[in-house]
């Protein structure tokens, strides 16, 4: 296995692994500490099946639905991330963590790309690890302790879900999901810190009144997606990206009116964040 690099703060290449066949539990191993290193892996040049993505994601975590696009056929936890030729608005548009408006949000994140536009719809990683190390003491210490309250049901977030839920919603899930989670949180696996709010979710903070809260979130909106916090990474058919949704925010951007796009995309069980 060879790992290169494509970024300063985040992010890496993976060559040298076949998923076509059952990986060995070495490599699994040696994939997931890349994984954890990096925050976001990449490997390309995967042509896998469902059945055979679905393994894959099993040899490193627990596939999870997604509560609110039913999955593909026979494989209820693959969903398609998909923008069709007459659509303007992308599925989850907007810098973001996947689910926090759950109580459990998941671990990890991965997409398989199937249909890649000719142009344009390259995904922006943020490191969350060195964003909150790059905030002053004084700023860590008022940010200790302190619980962001996530939802569903964002404006900005929830618009980017309407075309597919138009075509392949669940109607048996809730409207709306809402939980309560720190807004700095410890890692379980590396101890690491890392700020844990997201524009598309984060609708306040425990115990603030919304005049007090939106000034800070503002700030921490902005300061976590910096450019020297992020990588970008543009597709090519059947490559995956495989994200730690733990320590890194992502973000699909929507420059590619016109054309289809389309991954298949499932997430891993994670644990309350702590």
């Amino acid at each position: 296995m060879e790992i290169k690099r494509i970024a300063g703060a985040l992010g890496a290449t993976l060559t040298g692994i076949d998923l076509l066949e059952p990986p060995s539990p070495e490599s699994i191993a040696a994939l997931r500490a890349a994984w954890l290193a990096h925050k976001v892996i990449f490997l390309p040049r995967q042509p896998l099946s469902p059945a055979q993505f679905l393994r894959f994601a099993k040899a490193v975590g627990q596939p999870v639905e997604y509560p609110f696009v039913k999955g593909i056929e026979g494989f209820p936890e693959i969903i398609e991330v998909k923008k069709l030729e007459h659509e303007r608005i992308n599925f989850g548009g907007v810098w973001h963590s996947d689910t926090t408006y759950l109580e459990e949000p998941p671990m990890g994140t991965m997409l398989l790309s199937k249909v890649i536009p000719p142009y344009g719809g390259d995904t922006l990683f943020a490191n969350q690890v060195v964003a909150y190390e790059a905030l002053s003491d004084t700023m860590k210490r008022l940010l200790d302790g302190l619980v962001g309250v996530s939802s569903s049901a964002k404006a900005d977030v929830s618009k980017t879900r309407e075309d597919r839920l138009r075509s392949d919603g669940n109607d048996t899930a809730p409207k709306e999901f809402n939980a309560r989670h720190p807004v700095v949180r410890t890692h379980p696996e590396t101890g690491e810190k890392a700020l844990y709010v997201n524009v598309a979710h984060t609708a306040g903070i425990e115990g603030l009144t919304d005049a007090e809260s939106a000034p800070l979130l503002s700030f921490l909106f902005a300061h976590q997606v910096k450019p020297e916090f992020t990588c970008r990474w543009s597709w090519e058919p059947d490559c995956i990206a495989f994200w730690d949704n733990r320590s890194a925010m992502h973000n699909p951007v929507n420059d590619y009116h016109g054309f289809r796009r389309l991954l298949q995309r499932i997430t891993l069980a994670g644990t309350r964040p702590v």
